[in-house]
This record gives structure tokens, C-alpha cells and sequence, in this order.
């Protein structure tokens, strides 16, 4: 890339994310896929200028990409990664070698696209349909983005589902599934049979099945369309999988038995046994992608790709004294793997909860399975909002929290994360033998909200905020 590429333009990406914000909401999914193969005609096929990893699933998938992006990084491929929703800045779902898209690219991509989208936007208008939303014209500016870098592998995470997804305008080389379960079942199903059958849309022929281990009827879903179109499909357990694993300062060091063969001594910067499983997917998608599943990897490009391996928003220590964790633990799973995480990886005594939920999660499941996982820990929990318009009213919140099973008592109330940060920070601090902490979690805009508060140096940095 050019210098001039890397000239910060936080008013162009502040334009450009208005200009965004301005379609319909990232929630607001419609069920449809012709609209993204009629912009990439229109553009020229940009989602076919790479290679592609597809990654699909409930949990887990932003941590697997990242981890693919960086085995692939220490391969010296160059890459581009798309994930959603962001943290900090709408650049951070478009990133190039690692970092997010420079501004000037993001800018000058979307001024040159923009004129196409117009096009379909106007033919869906006069079909009687609505115009690209948001994540529609974000996933067409990253495929434009990566074609005009170019980069040599993309990967890619759907935003929702996949058959029907944005992302699911490109065919992945290699499909990827993360464990299955439910959420979002008013858009995917209330079963996670059906969940599977949304998500195995990503499976194409020519491709290659990685899949995390799954209840049985997801395998079977996924096991049914892998062999409908004819493509290989390895599982987690079966054909790979973590072998052993040792915490370690910092996090854990791995043994990885890949698809073929096995990977001693990879430190893995991450904590809990979940994202051991993440980093055992990743590896196995990156041998399907780079050798078939039947070349080994260098092991020293292993072990540097997964300590080079980060999942900002993920268990992430966002200050110490006390310490604070931030959690993107948006369903009941994500929290209890995070809680499996925590007592294991911790050693705190006493553990005080800040919590904000958006309006379309499950809120009372993820109060229960709260209670059930840090009930013998937490005696202190803070209810609160993110600044975002889908988030649950801080007093609602109190009425489910109460419903669940936690003591009036334990709670504190307020629509203000500062005011919540600081409550909590204060009563970890009044733990008797100084072992208390703080855990941030319940929707990724609370996290992302949280992180800039304390001062996260991904956070500091961001150079355009907002939500979609």
C-alpha cells in the first residue's frame, strides 16, 4: 500500500458510516440473497477475487476467524477478514493483513461502489422491495475492499444464519461451523435442527466441511448437506481435536491434533477451554485450506500464528486493581463457556456482575444461566444499558434479574455504565482478602461501551465509534 493509504480520515469514515447508518438497521435481516449476486455483477464478481474460509455458527465464530486469519498471516498470505458487529469502529469488520482497512480505502472503495449500489438499490425500490440494508452494503464493501488490496485468502463470518446471509454471495473453499445452538430462533428456528439447517446454506460443492463438535441432530443436518453436494467434512473429536491443554500465564499452551498431525507446545494467548476448541477448528480449517487435510503445517509457523492469535471483547483483562474482564456473552452458552473460563483461569473469590442485554436475546435465560454459573460467587451485580436502542431498560432488566433468582439486595440499578463500572469496581475492591474482580458482559455494544470507558488501547485508538 501506498503512504497516502495510511493517512488517518476519521471525517471520511464518519461520513461513510453516516452514510451507512442511513439504510436499514443491521437488525433488521432480510431473508434474501439475489440483491448481493446482483451488486457483485455489477461490481464484477469482487466476491471471487479470493479464495474464501466461510464461518458459520452460534458461538464462537469471530474468535475462530481471527485465529484463521493469523495462522494464515504467519503463512505469509495476505489476507482479509469480515466479522460483525464491531467494537469501537465500523472499520474494524473490514481488515486487511491484520489491521483494520485504512480509512483512506474504506473511503475511496465505498465513494467508487457506491454508484453501483444506487443501481440496485433502484431496481429492488421498483420491484417493490426494500434498498440494501446496512450489513448488505457492508458486506459488498468488503468484498470490493479485498479485491482492491487484493488480498490472497478471505475469511469470512456470517452475519446471521447462512443460507440466506450476505456473506453466503461467495463460495467458501473451505465451510467452517462453530458450535450450534439456539438464538435467534425468531429468524432461524426453534430447534437447533433447524438452526443447523440455516447455517449448513455456507456448505457448497467444491468446498471442505471443519465443524466444531455438535449435539446430534446439528452433526446430522450438516453431515446430510455435506454429502448432498458431495464435499469432505471433518468433526471435532473424531478427526481433531485438543489433546491436552495446561493453563499458563497469559493463558494456555496446546497440544492440537490436526487433521494431519499433531501440534505440541502452541501457546494460545486466550483463556478457557472453549476457545482451545476454537483454536483446534482453526487449525483444521487452515490444513483443509492450504494442504487438502493431508499436507501437515510448518509447526513453527503454528506456533507463532496462534501466540500472534487476540479476540478483543473476549475475556479480555480491560484493567487491573481490580481486575476488569469484558465478555461478549450474548446467549446462554457463550456465558457458560465464559464461566467455565473464568473460575478456571482466575482466582478470584468474590466476582461483582455488569450487565446489559440487548432487547432480542433470550435476557431471563441468560439471568438463570448467570445465577447458575457464579451463584457461589457473585453477591454483587450491577444492571445497566449500553447506549444502543435495542438495549433492555436498566429497570427491566432488575425485574428479570429479580425473577431469576438474584436477592434485591445484590442489586444496583442505573441507565449509566460509568456509574455501573464504578459501583462494581468498589465492591470487588471490598473483597477481604483483595481477590475480587469485575466481569463486564451480556451484549457486545455493553462491551464495546465498557472498553472505551476504561481506557482499552483498541479502544483509545478507534478513529469512528458508533453502533449500527
Amino acid at each position: 500500500m501506498s503512504s497516502i493509504e495510511n493517512v488517518p480520515d476519521p471525517e471520511g469514515v464518519a461520513r461513510v458510516y453516516a452514510e451507512l447508518l442511513s439504510r436499514a438497521p443491521e437488525n433488521k435481516i432480510e431473508r434474501r440473497i439475489q440483491p448481493l449476486r446482483r451488486a457483485m455483477e455489477v461490481l464484477g464478481d469482487p466476491q471471487k477475487a479470493a479464495p474464501v474460509i466461510h464461518i458459520t455458527g452460534t458461538n464462537g465464530k469471530t474468535s475462530t476467524a481471527r485465529m484463521i486469519e493469523s495462522l494464515l498471516l504467519a503463512h505469509d498470505l495476505r489476507t482479509g477478514r469480515y466479522t460483525s458487529p464491531h467494537l469501537s469502529s465500523v472499520t474494524e469488520r473490514i481488515v486487511v493483513d491484520g489491521e483494520p482497512v485504512a480509512d483512506e480505502a474504506f473511503v475511496r472503495v465505498w465513494d467508487e461502489i457506491q454508484p453501483y449500489l444506487q443501481i440496485v438499490d433502484a431496481e429492488l425500490e421498483g420491484n417493490g422491495e426494500h434498498r440494501l440494508t446496512f450489513f448488505e452494503a457492508v458486506t459488498i464493501l468488503a468484498f470490493a475492499v479485498f479485491a482492491d488490496a487484493p488480498v490472497q485468502a478471505v475469511v469470512l463470518e456470517v452475519g446471521l444464519g447462512g443460507e440466506w446471509d450476505a456473506t453466503n454471495v461467495a463460495d467458501g473453499d473451505v465451510s467452517v461451523v462453530t458450535p450450534i445452538s439456539l438464538d435467534h430462533t425468531d429468524l432461524l428456528g426453534d430447534t437447533v435442527e433447524e438452526i443447523a439447517g440455516e447455517k449448513a446454506g455456507i456448505i457448497k460443492p467444491g468446498g471442505f466441511l471443519v465443524s466444531s463438535a455438535q449435539e446430534p441432530d446439528a452433526a446430522t443436518v450438516l453431515l446430510e448437506r455435506a454429502r448432498e453436494v458431495g464435499v469432505p467434512f471433518r468433526f471435532e473429536g473424531v478427526e481433531f481435536g485438543v489433546e491436552e491443554r495446561v493453563l499458563a500465564v497469559g493463558g494456555q499452551v496446546l497440544s492440537l491434533r490436526g487433521l494431519a498431525a499433531r501440534y505440541d507446545d502452541v501457546m494460545l494467548p486466550l483463556f478457557g477451554a472453549h476457545q482451545a476448541q476454537n483454536a483446534s477448528v482453526a487449525l483444521a480449517a487452515v490444513e483443509a485450506f492450504i494442504g487438502g487435510g493431508e499436507r501437515p503445517l510448518q509447526e513453527e509457523l503454528v506456533r507463532e500464528g496462534f501466540a500472534a492469535a487476540s479476540s478483543p471483547g473476549r475475556l479480555e483483562i480491560a484493567r487491573t486493581s481490580p481486575t476488569i474482564l469484558v465478555d461478549a456473552g450474548h446467549n446462554p452458552d457463550g456465558i457458560r463457556a465464559s464461566a467455565q473460563a473464568v473460575k478456571e483461569s482466575f482466582g478470584f473469590s468474590k466476582l461483582a456482575l455488569v450487565v446489559g442485554i440487548l432487547k432480542e436475546k433470550d435476557a431471563p435465560a441468560m439471568f438463570a444461566q448467570l445465577l447458575e454459573e457464579y451463584g457461589d460467587l457473585v453477591s454483587d451485580i450491577a444492571l445497566t444499558q449500553s447506549a444502543s436502542p435495542r438495549a433492555v431498560p436498566a429497570g427491566e432488566l432488575a425485574a428479570m434479574a429479580l425473577d431469576a433468582g438474584f436477592a434485591e439486595e445484590d442489586l444496583f440499578v442505573t441507565e449509566k455504565l460509568d456509574e455501573a463500572l464504578d459501583w462494581a469496581a468498589g465492591r470487588a475492591d471490598d473483597a477481604e482478602d483483595l481477590g475480587g474482580g469485575v466481569l463486564v458482559t451480556g451484549s457486545i455494544t455493553l462491551v464495546a461501551e465498557a472498553r472505551l470507558l476504561l481506557g482499552t488501547d483498541a479502544a483509545r485508538d478507534a478513529r469512528g465509534t458508533g453502533e449500527a
